[in-house]
């Protein structure tokens, strides 16, 4: 006798339904992806390509001479325009230290009374916040030595603050010893820009 099996997707006696095959995948979801990510790149590749050009128009309308009038026209010739003197107006520092002798007013800090105080107010023109420490300062004497600031030796000590633009503050830097200082050196926080002032 020969055995039957059932057509596939039938029943099978004593086991029941075959598992159903499995879904096949989509390549929908990749293509719109792509797609999106294509429209974003092309978006941005566009906005570079327009800020070089509007950088680059700006630059030549600017720097191309106006066309002189041809030689058989009839009308009148303008006057000359004055051009802007060649100084250009001085741009501000955006920092400003500005540096004095002063006295040396001991703290209850200071050991003895061995120091060297200089006066500073320093002046925010950036348009950023800054900030002032003590510990960024330095004071260079006439040899040519470079002392570091001492804290709370003096009563006068720069507080340490946080400028606004437009802001300002002063107060004394000291170092160790008796010299003759020379200028004083602030750099905004420990590694930024350096900003030398000579003491007055």
């Amino acid at each position: 006798m020969s055995q039957q099996f059932p057509p596939p997707g039938q029943p099978q006696p004593g086991y029941g339904y075959p598992p159903p095959p499995p879904p096949k995948k989509s390549n929908t979801g990749k293509i719109i992806g792509f797609g999106c990510l294509g429209i974003v790149g092309l978006f941005v590749l566009l906005g570079v390509l327009g800020a070089l050009l509007g950088d680059s128009s700006s630059d030549k309308t600017s720097k191309e001479p106006a066309a002189p009038p041809a030689a058989g026209s009839s009308a009148p010739s303008k006057a000359p325009e004055a051009k802007p003197s060649s100084a250009e107006p001085e741009k501000k520092a955006e920092v400003v230290v500005a540096a004095k002798k002063t006295e040396f007013e001991k703290s209850i800090i200071a050991q003895g009374s061995d120091y060297t105080s200089v006066s500073v107010t320093v002046t925010n023109n950036s348009s950023k916040p800054i900030n002032v420490n003590p510990l960024y300062f330095a004071i260079t004497d006439t040899n040519g030595t470079k002392h570091v600031a001492e804290l709370g030796a003096d009563e006068n000590q720069i507080a340490t603050v946080e400028l606004a633009p437009g802001e300002n503050v002063t107060g004394a830097i000291t170092g160790k010893g008796s010299f003759a200082p020379k200028s004083v050196t602030y750099t905004d926080g420990l590694i930024g820009k350096s900003v030398r002032a000579d003491v007055s």
